[in-house]
């Protein structure tokens, strides 16, 4: 892997573009973000150029039990035409027990890579293959355990202004009640709808499937585009079953430099 990313980055006329060779800001494709919907993008960030999407803040809400996330950031950074590294940090996380008690503090770092396989320069669909890693930071809120996946997410035009993106991760994750890791898959599909020329919209599903149980959630939210670097969002997500959480806030902003 790293004699590859060295060549892919160093090898402009076998790649293009790539980290040390910025593609031109007249030629960079249309701002794609993996927020705020679950279901990730299967666009890259155009080589050479930084993207941050953070998350100003997040509520969520389970019977009794109440979280606060604030500044929640994926710092990305594009390597090649088809690639980009993704750097996601929760900042604060704040949660309120109904018991009474509750904790407060900095979750880990999670190190993310996308690679595209088609349709980052155009055409009616794309797809990806996105593993990503979550390291344990020792931070108040960690588990202080590996975690780690791989996201396939892939995207088309369904009808003009009218796009469809469907997604399934399998993760290996730490199951705090058998203290042990276990598998788990998540699956989403959403649908995004261009209101305006700067106001969109969208609808999302997304299950996930644990070894004992699965969870279910119905979302939605707006965005709109300040300029063709900035976009703002909001939404929310609501659990459809008892095993899902109750509901989940969120507003925040993809930033392209």
């Amino acid at each position: 892997m790293k004699a590859f990313l060295t060549t892919a980055l160093l090898t402009p006329t076998l790649c293009g573009f790539n980290l040390f060779d910025p593609v031109p800001s007249d030629q960079m494709r249309e701002l794609s973000a993996d927020r705020p919907d679950a279901t990730e993008s299967a666009i890259t960030v155009d080589a050479g150029h930084i993207q941050i999407e953070a998350s100003l803040y997040n509520f969520a809400k389970n019977d009794d039990d109440e979280s606060h996330l604030f500044g929640a950031i994926n710092f990305k950074l594009g390597l090649t035409d088809h690639s980009d590294l993704q750097f996601v940090f929760d900042s604060y996380l704040s949660e309120d027990l109904g018991t009474g008690g509750g904790s407060s503090g900095f979750g880990d770092l999670t190190l993310r890579y996308k690679h595209n396989l088609w349709g980052n320069d155009g055409g009616d669909s794309s797809l990806a293959l996105f593993p990503f890693v979550k390291i344990p930071t020792g931070g108040d809120l960690s588990n202080d355990e590996w975690e780690g996946g791989l996201i396939v997410p892939y995207g088309t035009t369904l009808y003009n202004g009218v796009g469809l993106g469907l997604m399934a991760e399998f993760d290996y994750v730490f199951d705090e009640d058998s203290q042990d890791h276990e598998p788990e898959f998540l699956h989403s599909a959403v649908l995004g709808f261009d209101l305006t020329e700067r106001l969109g919209a969208f609808t999302e599903y997304v299950g996930i499937v644990t070894e004992d149980h699965y969870e279910a959630y119905l979302g939605g939210g707006l965005t709109y585009t300040v300029h063709e670097n900035l976009v703002l969002d909001l939404g929310a997500q609501f659990g459809l079953n008892s095993s899902a959480e109750d509901l989940s806030l969120f507003t925040g902003f993809t930033l392209r430099l």
